[in-house]
């Protein structure tokens, strides 16, 4: 298992596929040229991302704000109309920021020199799933993100580690509140099933030994920052996972990590986003064995997957539904246009059903086929023909005395994508649609669909090829990758 690519095989189409899945996909000219790196130069520039320069300050409101707890004092002790006002000037707040948030992500994700930072900074955050909804701060959930990037492919333990005493999970999961007296149960629960080994793999035994351990671990909530206070932890000595002692919560991650189901668990995940679900347990243990060889460093196993032949098989190639992050940045990306206004992008996010920083639940996002219902679908096409043709107006046309739209505020530049000498063209202008937005040819019968209405236009003007694109992106084959 997990032979690397053939020289032969790396081409544009690869190297493309290899954008799509290891970032958010590309312009022609950024498949091209990635392609001309060759192979392991390619998969290099992508993995190696810490050697491309990167600074986005946070924002000023990321910082602690002793302020803000005296405010919640403060609103104790109000008049029930001042804490109305005071609760409602603070929900205020914390949409905005959590806007600015979800909006300076998408721009990193589409315009930022480390695609696949981004895509695994998506990855951990559908991983260790944590909503704001809960967490009521938008401070904590842009720390928790900065976590993730900041950890995207390094080492497993520390990253486990880091985001178990991230304070926004700590609030998610309610581990804040554990004292040895009564210890947080869901906390222990949730790192083994969700984060780590998956279920079936510890015992009701575990759950109750392995909260203990983690007893004390709280948050300063003055300074917004992890704590542990060794007054609230059972130091006591617990049997957990097949060990006996007298574990605090580092010790129980270690052995966690140190099980050769953690190892499996998070391999097959990491394949199921970046490859196919349900991959075959030889490959899985391919991959377990690569992490465990290398001290739990995820670079390398990264590096074996983006290398692999099975990655470029028919089986993975194109057959991945793109979740509605990936959709939108990558329409972004392959019209070369500005992102949407920052409420565009959180409202058609919630619609398609992964609104960012807010998911479903514990587990995150289902993914796969879950992204495709009838009106997902429907709501993919009319965003796509926002994201084409702007605010559009209706006009009498020329061309047989029919209604014309025509755009009135597009921000895709279709001169510059299509020049003009390959409109008189319309198999090579064909052509050069699925080279840019599919990277693979349509299906005869939606090929001919789309032949038959450049057929119908006549000469092609530039509003027919805007409508010629956004036909394209609501193709079947434009929601895979």
């Amino acid at each position: 298992m997990l032979a690397r690519l053939a020289a032969s095989k790396w081409n544009f189409n690869t190297a493309a596929h290899l954008l799509n899945r290891a970032g958010f996909g590309g312009t022609p000219e950024e498949n091209e040229k990635l392609f001309s790196l060759g192979f392991e130069p390619a998969v290099s520039s992508l993995i190696d991302y810490e050697k491309i320069e990167e600074s986005t300050p946070g924002p000023e409101w990321a910082r602690p704000d002793p302020e803000r707890f005296a405010r919640f004092k403060e609103a104790r002790d109000a008049t029930p109309e001042k804490k109305r006002e005071m609760r409602r000037a603070e929900q205020k707040e914390q949409r905005e920021h959590l806007q600015e948030l979800r909006y300076g992500w998408l721009q990193r994700m589409a315009f930022g020199p480390r695609p696949l930072q981004e895509k695994l900074v998506l990855f951990w955050h559908g991983h260790f799933a944590t909503s704001a909804q809960k967490v009521k701060n938008a401070s904590l959930m842009w720390r928790q993100n900065e976590v993730f990037r900041r950890n995207a492919s390094g080492n497993w333990l520390q990253l486990l580690t880091e985001v178990s005493k991230d304070p926004a999970m700590l609030v998610w999961l309610d581990q804040a509140q554990s004292r040895k007296e009564h210890p947080n149960e869901n906390f222990a629960r949730e790192v083994m099933e969700l984060f780590a080994l998956g279920e079936g793999h510890y015992t009701e035994r575990d759950i109750t030994e392995g909260a203990r351990a983690f007893t004390g671990w709280t948050f300063d909530r003055l300074n917004q920052e992890f704590t542990y206070r060794p007054n609230w932890h059972d130091d006591g000595n617990k049997l957990f996972l097949g060990q006996s002692g007298r574990f605090t919560g580092d010790d129980a991650l270690k052995i966690i990590v140190a099980q050769p189901q953690c190892a499996r668990f998070i391999t097959r995940k990491l394949w199921a986003f970046f490859a196919s679900e349900n991959p075959p347990d030889p490959l899985v243990d391919s991959l377990a064995a690569i992490l465990r060889a290398n001290r739990y460093e995820l670079k390398p196993v990264l590096r074996a997957l983006f290398s692999s032949e099975e990655f470029y098989s028919a089986q993975v190639m194109r057959q991945q539904v793109k979740s509605p992050v990936q959709w939108l940045v990558g329409s972004v990306k392959s019209l070369e246009r500005t992102l949407p206004a920052p409420q565009f992008c959180a409202n058609s996010l919630r619609t398609l059903g992964q609104d960012l920083l807010l998911p479903p639940n514990v587990k995150g996002w289902d993914g796969g086929l879950s992204w495709i219902t009838t009106n997902n679908l429907i709501n993919r096409y009319n965003y796509a023909a926002f994201l084409v043709l702007g605010e559009i107006a209706a006009i009498k046309g020329e061309k047989s005395g029919r209604p014309r739209r025509s755009p009135s505020k597009s921000l895709v530049e279709v001169s510059r994508l299509f020049p003009e000498e390959l409109r008189q063209n319309k198999s090579a202008l064909l052509a050069a649609l699925e080279h840019r937005f599919l990277q693979t040819e349509l299906k005869p019968e939606h090929k001919s669909t789309l032949r038959s209405y450049f057929e119908s236009q006549g000469e092609i003007d530039e509003t027919d090829l805007l409508q010629g694109i956004r036909l394209i992106m609501c193709t079947p084959e434009y929601q895979l990758i």
